[in-house]
């Protein structure tokens, strides 16, 4: 049994279930945590001065599973290091809080004497996910001019693993010194 398809938990419809502390484990909703796909939030050269930067943001309300900003981010950086290697600096802007819950069903011949149906159908914690509201920056990269075609083709890339709609918007780079 693989993963559920994304469909089933990209609506925001749902009530997040976030509540996990280290300090007092006994006060925490989630007693134990799924582990985490996305692991690395910052890639590239952070060192450098840019001209650009290009955010890919979101158009709609998408709740995103940490595998699928995994996916994205590894398209995008792959790219990126083909194409221009070390003349960017890619950052992920969402982190994954919302703990998914699931009610595990046996399927098959007998299988309904194992089971308890919908009764306490809390679930188990399977998977972690970001929320994401419309005009929220998934996705940051800070690139010189000649670049930002690659840009637009890292994110055109990172799009297709994700589900909802997203758009590239650019700005010129101010640093914060």
């Amino acid at each position: 049994m693989g993963l559920r398809p994304a469909r089933t938990c990209r609506g925001m419809g749902k009530t997040p279930w976030t509540r996990y502390s280290k300090k007092k484990p006994r006060k925490s909703y989630v007693k134990a945590l799924p582990h985490l796909s996305l692991l690395v939030y910052e890639m590239g050269n952070r060192n450098q001065q840019f001209d650009y930067t290009c955010d890919l943001v979101a158009e709609e309300d998408v709740q995103l599973r940490d595998n699928s900003l995994e996916a994205a981010r590894q398209a995008a950086n792959k790219y990126l290091e083909k194409t221009i290697p070390n003349q960017y600096f890619f950052k992920v802007r969402v982190y994954p809080h919302n703990v998914l819950r699931e009610n595990k069903m046996i399927a098959g011949a007998g299988a309904d004497r194992l089971q308890k149906g919908m009764r306490k159908a809390y679930g188990r914690p399977t998977d972690r996910a970001a929320r994401i509201k419309a005009g929220q920056a998934v996705f940051t990269m800070h690139v010189s001019k000649e670049n930002l075609p690659h840009v637009e083709e890292a994110y055109r890339r990172a799009r297709r693993k994700m589900s909802g709609k997203f758009k590239m918007v650019q700005l010129d780079y101010k640093p914060n010194t």
